[in-house]
């Protein structure tokens, strides 16, 4: 028998230095539907969540590049394993970020390709501590949503950051290792230890004993359930079978993840004694694929409705030995139209599709109603490159997955009016239908009216 009792939707299970948001349960639907209806927008029961998965170094151009538009398109052989979600994403083709390009500032195309990939402004050149860019988008929506959720934003990375020194032909490293800007002058460095995540997720900030009690958590080896066991009790006891089994699937995805996180450290480098630096995990795979289920998590259970996920670094030569590739990516990347060369970088490419496939698997899975999470998120996954050989900025490779609460139309393949558009006219249509609309970005000329 169905229930009626009610659960706000900004319930905790609380416990000595935990406080763990509850994803969304049948429970908390009367309340919610009641706040959006006294909004003006009965339609904004379920979240509208943005994000952007960004892959350094350009692509293989011809593996990405579709053939047709509309439905019926071609999916190009780099975006393979998102045919599952064929109706769930846009392919967008001619999008540009024109201030990517030198303007007469020489060398430093990657650099200048994270630094502006979001802000849409050409940075100052520097390598000192002057360094100025501009306020990302994804901080524009944080600006005007974020106290909505207990987190603003969440930033994230695949690759160990630097925040300080000159990284990239006279361009600090401040702008190599970030793409989101909270002002012109300050950049939101990105998160690169799961561990640290899961303890912004779920550890209770708000507590003075925090550090504390995760310590002496840690130190016994608890998992943060223990300390919320007897609110679960409670809260399951009240609670109807859909929404008992739903808090039970939870719990299990976070033991689970807890588990991962807690073996990954384990074997993660440790920085010196007396060196401030994240640890560094040697599987990177392993790392990608903690950082997208704690994205999962944290827009399940409405902690960020606002994410960037940087998989590695623009410039980064990593290795991919798990699918068998020992050259680094950028040199990959500057392939002169060499075929070995072009191969390998089409299978790496290959491979971050892969991870954001697994990752919208997830995603999709998460019900809302008659529909799913996907349904009510607007993903960007691209690059701030096209060709890496010649850090060329235009026809971009991006792609938009999830349906934005009804308001976009996926499953196409569109191109930009008259071929070409500047990149920030995406972001001023996503802007607006995240519930933070705003006139004007970067060297925007309009909407993108074409995706929906």
């Amino acid at each position: 028998m169905a229930r009626s009792w009610e659960v706000g939707r900004r319930t905790f299970l609380r416990g000595l230095g935990v406080a763990m948001a509850l994803p969304m349960l049948d429970a908390m639907l009367p309340s919610i539907s009641r706040a959006a209806a006294a909004s003006g927008n009965p339609a904004s029961t379920f979240p509208r969540r943005m994000g952007v998965v960004y892959a350094p170094n350009g692509v293989n151009v011809a593996n990405f590049t579709a053939t047709g538009l509309g439905a019926d398109y071609q999916l190009p052989v780099t975006l393979e394993p998102l045919a599952p979600f064929r109706k769930d994403f846009t392919l967008i083709s001619g999008l540009q970020q024109h201030n990517t390009l030198a303007l007469g500032d020489g060398g430093g195309d990657h650099a200048r390709a994270s630094a502006t990939f979001l802000t849409g402004v050409h940075p100052r050149k520097t390598a000192g501590a002057d360094i100025k860019a501009g306020i990302s988008f994804d901080q524009i929506a944080a600006e005007k949503i974020g106290h909505l959720t207990r987190l603003p934003s969440l930033e994230l990375s695949g690759a160990v950051t630097q925040h300080s020194g000159a990284c990239d032909a006279g361009y600090s490293c401040a702008y190599q290792f970030n793409i989101s800007w909270h002002t012109v002058s300050m950049p939101m460095n990105p998160e690169t230890d799961p561990r640290a995540v899961f303890e912004r997720l779920f550890g209770d900030a708000s507590s003075d004993e925090s550090v504390a009690a995760r310590a002496n958590r840690q130190a016994m080896q608890k998992s943060v359930l223990d300390f919320v066991l007897d609110d679960a009790g409670s809260l399951d006891s009240k609670l109807g079978a859909s929404d008992s089994r739903k808090m039970d699937q939870y719990l299990t995805a976070v033991r689970e993840l807890e588990k991962r996180v807690e073996a990954v450290s384990a074997t993660a480098v440790k920085p010196p004694p007396g060196v401030t630096a994240p640890p560094m995990f040697e599987d990177f795979e392993q790392h990608l694929d903690l950082m997208f289920d704690m994205i999962v998590l944290a827009l399940q259970t409405d902690s960020t409705r606002i994410f960037t996920f940087i998989l590695s670094h623009e410039g980064g030569n990593r290795p991919y030995p798990m699918i068998g590739i020992s050259d680094g990516h950028h040199e990959l990347s500057h392939h002169a139209n060499d075929p070995v060369k072009l191969a390998k970088l089409a299978k790496i490419d290959l491979f971050h599709t892969k991870k954001m496939a697994q990752f919208l698997t997830k995603i999709k899975a998460v019900q809302e109603g008659d529909g799913n999470m996907l349904d009510n998120s607007m993903i960007l996954f691209g690059s701030g490159l096209s060709d890496g050989n010649r850090h060329l900025p235009d026809h971009l490779p991006i792609v938009l997955c999830g349906s934005g609460g009804g308001s976009l139309t996926p499953g196409r393949h569109v191109e930009a009016p008259g071929g070409t558009a500047p990149l920030n006219n995406l972001f001023l249509s996503m802007l607006d239908r995240v519930g933070a609309p705003t006139d004007r970005f970067g060297d925007s000329t309009g909407k993108l009216e074409i995706i929906g």
